[in-house]
C-alpha cells in the first residue's frame, strides 16, 4: 500500500523529513559543472554582502558615472536644479529669524517630517538639506542618455537606500519628535528603547522570534489563527491538503482549490476569524481546498519547480477531483502560487494529463505570468547577481526566510526597516502585534535547485511569457488557456507591481476579469468585507474577442468600488458555477489524516 493511500496519522511523514537526500552543485541540465572552488569564493563573499554581487553593483554605477561625464546637458541640467534649490532656501533662513514663518510645502509631504516640530528651527533646515539633496539625486541618475536601463534602475534605487539611512529622521540629535519625547519622559524612552534593542539583537542572534509580551497577541497556528475547521486529506512529501468543514447544507458543485505561495505559510489566507478568506468562502457555500507547504530543509536543496508542479499541484488536483467526484474546479494562486497555476493550466490545456478534473476558473491573486517589468525586485536580477545567489544558497542547500525577508524589506526600506528602527529604538515605543505581522515573522525557506529555477526562466529570461517554459519536456503556452481568468493586482505592491500582473491579459486569449484592490502585496489581498478604507477599481470583462486594452487605459476608465473585493469575486464564482449547489462532498471522500491546519504548517 502506498504511504498516501493511508488513512491513519502514523502514515504521515514527519514535518522537514527530505524528499532528496543528496545535496548536488547543480542548477540546470543545460548549465555548465559547477567548480567548487568558485562557489566557495563567491559563497564567502555572497555572505559578506548579504547576496548582493557587488561586479553588478560597480558595472552599473561604472555604466552611470561615465555616460554623465559625457553628458553636458545633463550637467547643466543638474547645475539649475543646485541653483534652484539655493533659492528655496529663503523661507527657511527667515524661519530661523522669525518663528512665524509656515514650513515648506516640501517638507510637509514626506511622512517622515509630518511631525510639527520639523517645521521650527533647525529642524526645517536639516529636512529642507535631506529632501533637497533627494531630489538631487533622483535627478542625477534618471534620464542620462546611453545608460542601460537596468543599470540606471539599480544606481536609481541604491542612492534611494543610501539616502534613506541618513535621513535626519534616523538620528537623535536631529529629530524633533525623539528629542521632545526624551523631555518629556526624562530620557525614558531611551532607556525603553535600548532595552529593545539589546532584547531584539540577543534574539538575532539566536535566531528565536521575539517572545509575546503582555501587549502582543500571541497569533499560535492553530489556537488564535488558522481556526477554520477542516481535515488533512492528503499528503505527499512536499505538501499536506487540507479539505474545509461546509457551513452550508448545499455547496456549489465546483470547488475551490488555493495554491498559495511556498515563500509564505498558508494561513495569511486563514488568518483569525474575522479576516480569513477561507472562512468567508466556505461561509458563502464554496467547497475550499488548501495547499499547505512544507518548509524545506538542506537535504531538499535538489527540489526543483518540476517537484513543486507535480507534487503541489497536479497530485493534489488529482486528490481534488477524487473527493468531488471529478467536477471541474475553480483554482486560485497567490503571488508563485498564481505563477505555478498559470503555468499548470497551460500545461493541462495541452492534454498532459487526462486523468485530473478541468479547471472551470483560474483565479490569480498578484500573481505574475510576465516578469520583464517586474518592479524592484527585478534590480536584484541579472547574471551576475544570480551567480552569488546561487552561491549564497550553495552551501546551505536553500535560501534562508532571513535573507529572503530582508530584500522584501530592502524595497520599502523607509517604512519597514527606518522608521521602525526610529519608533521602536528611539522613541521606545514597541508597536502591538497584529495577525499579519505574526504571520509576516513565520519565515519560510526556499530550495536551491528551485530559487535558481524560479529566478533563471522567469525573472531573467522570461520564458514563461515567451512560450520557452518547459514541462515535460514541451513548451507551455498560456495562449492554450481558455478557462475564464479572475485576476487580482494591488496598487502598492512593491513584490509583484499590478501593471507586470495586467499582462495576463496580453498572453492569454481567455476572458480575463481585472480587479485593481488598494494596499499593497499582502494587506490589499486580505481585504475583508468591513475593513474600513478599502476599496477597488473594476472595468468591463475583457472577452477572448475584445481588442487589447493597455493597463493606464484600463485605469482611467476603471470604477472604483467602496469595500472588499471578496463578495465581487463570490458574485464572479457563483456565475461561473453550476446553477444547482448539491450536498457537500465526504471529507476525504471518507479519508483524512488528522485535523486543520496539518503538521507542515507548523514546521519551523
Amino acid at each position: 500500500m502506498k504511504r498516501n493511500d493511508l488513512p491513519d496519522t502514523a502514515a504521515v511523514p514527519v514535518a522537514g523529513a527530505p524528499l532528496h537526500r543528496q545535496q548536488v552543485c547543480y542548477l540546470d541540465a543545460d548549465a555548465p559543472p559547477q567548480n567548487a572552488l568558485d562557489l566557495g569564493l563567491q559563497s564567502a563573499v555572497a555572505r559578506i554582502t548579504n547576496g548582493v554581487s557587488p561586479i553588478a553593483m560597480s558595472l552599473a554605477f561604472q555604466d552611470w558615472l561615465m555616460h554623465l561625464a559625457v553628458s553636458p546637458g545633463k550637467q547643466s541640467d543638474l547645475l539649475s536644479l543646485l541653483t534652484k534649490q539655493a533659492t528655496d532656501w529663503a523661507p527657511v533662513w527667515a524661519k530661523a529669524a522669525t518663528p512665524s514663518v509656515p514650513a515648506t510645502a516640501s517638507v510637509v509631504l514626506d511622512a517622515r517630517f509630518a511631525d510639527a516640530g520639523w517645521s521650527s528651527w533647525p529642524f526645517n533646515a536639516f529636512s529642507t538639506a535631506f529632501l533637497q539633496t533627494q531630489e538631487f539625486w533622483q535627478q542625477a541618475t534618471s534620464g542620462v542618455r546611453g545608460v542601460a536601463p537596468h543599470h540606471a534602475e539599480v544606481v536609481n534605487f541604491t542612492s534611494r537606500q543610501l539616502l534613506d539611512m541618513v535621513a535626519p529622521s534616523n538620528f537623535v540629535w536631529s529629530n524633533p519628535e525623539v528629542l521632545r519625547s526624551a523631555v518629556d519622559t526624562k530620557g525614558q524612552n531611551f532607556v525603553a528603547g535600548w532595552a529593545r534593542l539589546a532584547e531584539d539583537s540577543a534574539l538575532r542572534q539566536q535566531k528565536t522570534p521575539r517572545p509575546v509580551t503582555p501587549g502582543d497577541a500571541p497569533f499560535r497556528v492553530g489556537q488564535d489563527v488558522a481556526l477554520t475547521p477542516g481535515k488533512v486529506v492528503y499528503c505527499n512529501d512536499l505538501v499536506e491538503l487540507i479539505q474545509y468543514a461546509p457551513r452550508t447544507a448545499t455547496v456549489y458543485r465546483e470547488p475551490i482549490l488555493i495554491v498559495p505561495s511556498w515563500i509564505m505559510k498558508y494561513y495569511i489566507l486563514d488568518l483569525s476569524p474575522h479576516n480569513s478568506m477561507v472562512r468567508f468562502l466556505v461561509e458563502q457555500g464554496h467547497t475550499v481546498f488548501m495547499v499547505s507547504w512544507r518548509n524545506p530543509g538542506a537535504a531538499d536543496s535538489d527540489l526543483g519547480m518540476d517537484d513543486y508542479l507535480r507534487l503541489g499541484l497536479f497530485d493534489v488536483l488529482g486528490q481534488v477531483a477524487r473527493i468531488s467526484g471529478n467536477q471541474a474546479v475553480h483554482a486560485c494562486g497567490y503571488c508563485l502560487g498564481g505563477t505555478l497555476l498559470a503555468i499548470a493550466a497551460a500545461a493541462l490545456a495541452q492534454g498532459k494529463r487526462p486523468d485530473l478534473a478541468p479547471l472551470k476558473s483560474i483565479t490569480l491573486l498578484a500573481g505574475q505570468t510576465d516578469f520583464s517589468e517586474p518592479g524592484e525586485l527585478g534590480l536584484f536580477i541579472d547574471d551576475s547577481e544570480l551567480a552569488f545567489l546561487d552561491a549564497l544558497m550553495w552551501d546551505k542547500g536553500y535560501l534562508d526566510g532571513a535573507q529572503m525577508t530582508g530584500s522584501f524589506q530592502l524595497l520599502n526600506s523607509r517604512d519597514l526597516i527606518w522608521s521602525q528602527i526610529m519608533r521602536e529604538y528611539m522613541l521606545g515605543v514597541r508597536p502591538s502585534r497584529s495577525d499579519l505581522m505574526a504571520w509576516n515573522a513565520d519565515a519560510t525557506r526556499l530550495p536551491y535547485r528551485m530559487h535558481s529555477e524560479y529566478l533563471k526562466h522567469l525573472f531573467l529570461h522570461n520564458d514563461l511569457a515567451d512560450g520557452r517554459y518547459d514541462v515535460d519536456g514541451k513548451a507551455v503556452v498560456l495562449k492554450d488557456i481558455k478557462a475564464s481568468l479572475f485576476v487580482v493586482g494591488t496598487e502598492r505592491d512593491h513584490v509583484a507591481p499590478w501593471r507586470s500582473v495586467y499582462k495576463i491579459a496580453l498572453l492569454t486569449d481567455a476572458p480575463v476579469d481585472f480587479v485593481l484592490a488598494s494596499g499593497g502585496h499582502n494587506a490589499g489581498i486580505i481585504s475583508e468585507p468591513g475593513h474600513a478604507h478599502r476599496s477597488f477599481k473594476i472595468h468591463a470583462p475583457m472577452s477572448a474577442q475584445a481588442s487589447y486594452v493597455g493597463p493606464d487605459d484600463w485605469l482611467a476608465g476603471a470604477q472604483q468600488v467602496l469595500g472588499s473585493w471578496w463578495p465581487h469575486w463570490h458574485q464572479w464564482l457563483g456565475a461561473h458555477s453550476h446553477a444547482k449547489r448539491i450536498a457537500p462532498p465526504i471529507m476525504g471522500a471518507g479519508t483524512t489524516i488528522g485535523d486543520a491546519p496539518g503538521t507542515y504548517v507548523l514546521g519551523t
